[in-house]
């Protein structure tokens, strides 16, 4: 992703994420960090033709999920038009991000889905990640609960381990 991605991401992210949409600030803030020697970010984008039909990020950051030495990275958004849905799209924008992950040296990626993305909870199981938490009232302001997954070693999940890569 780059910052002439921004206009189109933000118009996605409006028409899938209604309610709890991330501002385009919260984008060029996330970019600023995926740029340079010390970045410890990567975003990266899908398109079909001229259109931009997906994107996804991850955050990478000092320590694993409980504190512990490894290095930890966090899903931060993937995003799939909805005429996108079962192309198999969301599977290469994750894949995309677990070998970010490698190459951050990432022992662990963790992230946080609606609990009632039953989609999304598929796709993630097929990589590999399981459930570990429930962040009550997470997203805003619906106050929807968010689960927690968890996938150790991302190096070794880059493909699905179950099925088909719908997504």
């Amino acid at each position: 992703m780059r910052w002439w991605d921004i206009e189109s991401v933000h118009a996605l992210e409006k028409d899938l994420f209604p309610d709890d949409a991330w501002s385009r600030g919260m984008f060029w803030s996330e970019l600023a960090h995926a740029r340079g020697a010390g970045s410890t970010r990567r975003y990266v984008v899908a398109h079909d033709g001229d259109r931009l039909v997906g994107y996804a990020g991850l955050a990478a950051s000092g320590t694993d999920y409980e504190g512990g030495s490894g290095v930890g990275a966090d899903v931060q958004t993937i995003a799939v038009a909805r005429d996108q849905w079962g192309t198999g799209l969301g599977a290469r924008l994750l894949t995309a991000l677990l070998r970010h992950a490698t190459d951050f040296e990432c022992s662990e990626v963790t992230l946080e889905v609606r609990v009632d993305n039953t989609r999304a909870q598929k796709l993630y199981q097929r990589f590999g990640f399981e459930p570990i938490g429930v962040r009550r009232g997470y997203y805003q302001p619906g106050n929807v609960d968010a689960l927690v997954m968890r996938l150790t070693d991302p190096s070794t999940s880059v493909t699905p381990v179950q099925g088909t890569e719908n997504g």
